[in-house]
């Protein structure tokens, strides 16, 4: 059972992996992500169903438009096994729970608003707002299924308390944390709480933690000055995505020391 279960949220994953790299072009150009059907930038010509099957397009059209001959980013096939790794791995984590389609839905969200944030500096609200209703809707219902009200509010609890700190630190200190960056944390605060309150802090805590790593290294290698902004949300989506799969066995390995 849990070999299948893994295998089909990783088949899953590509397909939605593939309408995620639609979402990462639209949704920052206030664009509908629904019509009209995938087409190619620069030519606009439609795709053809055969060229929008996950990696193998890509790799069979060399990473060219089958019509006007322009090249596609290699983002497109990372966005579709990024996807399918994280929802093979999700599943290997929760495949025995009803917790799990909260947290696939989590994933998926994640990477598109960290492509986005990556390159348009932009954590839009039309993906967070419907993000921070579809999980505490999925954890209401895993935690009816499974008979456990108290992970529920500890959840709620936990995004509330997640909000209210990074609120504080973005009046404090506006430059450091971005509005959006506040409003996706009461959806971490929530996933992660679910879990533990170990999980939540640990979850935050690494989302900082990778943050400045990543951003003294950018420093230090003259890729960014220290006035230079970096995105935030990559970090706290890898934060948060590493306490969820791993952070048992982190939190009892430190904890343990």
């Amino acid at each position: 059972m849990p070999g299948l279960v893994i295998t089909v949220c990783t088949i899953l994953g590509l397909a939605v992996g593939s309408f995620l790299n639609v979402v990462v072009w639209r949704v920052p150009r206030k664009e509908s992500v629904v019509r009209p059907r995938s087409r190619c930038p620069e030519c606009e010509e439609p795709i053809r169903p055969a060229d929008n099957v996950p990696v193998v397009s890509w790799v069979l059209l060399r990473g060219r438009c089958r019509t006007c001959g322009a090249r596609i980013p290699v983002r497109y096939p990372l966005v579709e096994v990024g996807c399918a790794v994280l929802f093979g791995a999700l599943a290997a984590r929760f495949w025995d729970s009803w917790a799990l389609p909260a947290y696939l839905v989590l994933a998926a969200a994640l990477l598109a608003l960290s492509v986005i944030d990556l390159e348009h500096y932009l954590l839009p609200n039309r993906i967070v707002y419907p993000l921070s209703l579809a999980v505490p809707v999925l954890l209401a219902g895993a935690a009816v299924a499974e008979g456990d009200g108290g992970a529920l509010l500890r959840a709620l609890l936990g995004g509330a308390v997640a909000f209210v700190a990074f609120l504080a630190i973005h009046l404090v200190s506006p430059r450091g944390m971005g509005l959006g960056d506040v409003k996706l944390s009461f959806v971490l605060g929530v996933a992660l709480a679910w879990l533990g309150w170990r999980e939540l802090v640990l979850g935050l805590l690494l989302g900082f933690f990778y943050g400045a790593l990543v951003g003294v290294a950018l420093i230090a290698l003259r890729l960014r000055t220290r006035k230079e902004p970096v995105p935030f949300g990559p970090f706290l989506a890898a934060g948060a995505v590493t306490a969820v799969l791993w952070g048992e066995p982190i939190l009892t390995w430190y904890l343990d020391r």
